[in-house]
């Protein structure tokens, strides 16, 4: 299926996976491009080095064009960025912040940049600073989902601008990928349908809770993390809403982030600190959330962490291989254009 995004990122299906922590890992990434898709690195959790070193195993595992995502609101984000840039990373994510200069690197080697936005304003703003294509994320998707649904954000965004689109945010099968088109959209991201998959290395338990969710089964708060975030509704993601921003927990959780990113927890510290009070309550809330995410996600405890999941969790039944799923998701596509051209 030949779209203007499979032409620019030179993928054999308009299908992209999802930058997600704990889920969006090397090998998956890995699975998602061999199986003609575009699969992106989640470098959120990530140190500079371990960036490097999870991008050299993609290039083992793949010789298919992948991408990583970089999330400029993160601490060592930028650091981040210029480990992806170095490395000549073909796609590059950019999110959360102004990415004209990585734009401008990237351009050096050939490299393209998409932007995810949420509205009419941050969109203009990424083609403005020179973004090839849009990421768009609509209300029903996990985690940092917009104001706006899908089925509404991205005609608007498509009339908005005049580069491509990417829709995101209840997209789970062929008829998510037909409607996305028929909107405008040259192309899916699907997280939740993806990290529902053989491959995904979300812990099974994860997996069972989230098969069995309903579409009503969801919380959007902006009480978990800072921002309004979409989580399974379960015992922990119901306690961390009910208990909003805790200090002391964030406290002893940006120390565990510091040791997993490999960043000394003073300069950690001090970048957040000198970034203002706004931005110290936000790098709180995101400490405590980085900890619910990994527990929900790598060890499968609902009852301490919270797993970022969309409302088209309503309609997942299986999992699939990667492989699967991609091949499955663009022949109904294909069969309904057909059956309508008739």
């Amino acid at each position: 299926m030949k779209t203007e995004i499979t032409e620019l990122f030179g993928i054999k299906h308009p299908i992209l996976l999802s930058g997600m922590s704990w889920v969006s890992t090397p090998e998956m990434v890995a699975a998602v491009s061999n199986a003609g898709g575009l699969g992106i690195l989640a470098t959120g959790v990530y140190g500079a080095k371990q960036t490097r070193e999870a991008v050299r195993k993609i290039r083992q595992l793949t010789d298919k064009p992948f991408g990583a995502n970089a999330t400029l609101y993160f601490p060592g984000a930028r650091e981040n960025a210029q480990v992806l840039l170095d490395e000549q990373v073909p796609i590059i994510n950019v999110s959360m912040g102004k990415g004209d200069w990585i734009v401008d690197a990237a351009k050096s080697y050939g490299g393209r940049v998409i932007a995810t936005v949420v509205n009419a304003k941050h969109a203009k703003a990424a083609e403005s600073w020179g973004a090839h294509a849009l990421l768009v994320t609509g209300h029903e998707a996990a985690a940092h989902g917009g104001d706006v649904t899908t089925m509404v954000l991205v005609p608007t965004l498509v009339d908005a601008v005049s580069i491509p689109v990417v829709a995101a945010g209840g997209i789970a099968d062929g008829r998510g990928l037909a409607a996305a088109l028929a909107l405008g959209a040259q192309g899916v991201a699907m997280g939740t349908r993806l990290m529902l998959t053989k491959e995904s290395p979300v812990a099974q338990a994860a997996k069972d809770a989230a098969l069995k969710a309903s579409p009503y089964d969801t919380i959007y708060s902006s009480r978990f993390d800072g921002q309004p975030c979409r989580i399974l509704k379960a015992p922990g993601a119901q306690k961390a809403v009910k208990r909003g921003l805790d200090l002391p927990r964030a406290f002893l959780n940006s120390r565990q982030i510091a040791e997993m990113m490999d960043v000394p927890y003073l300069k950690l510290a001090l970048g957040v600190a000198a970034s203002g009070p706004k931005n110290i309550e936000k790098m709180a809330f995101m400490a405590n959330a980085f900890k619910g995410f990994e527990l929900a996600c790598a060890d499968g405890n609902l009852d301490k962490g919270a797993l970022p999941i969309g409302q088209i969790a309503g309609l997942i039944q299986d999992l699939p291989t990667v492989s699967e799923l991609v091949e499955r998701t663009v022949a109904e596509a294909e069969a309904i254009f057909k059956a309508r051209a008739q």
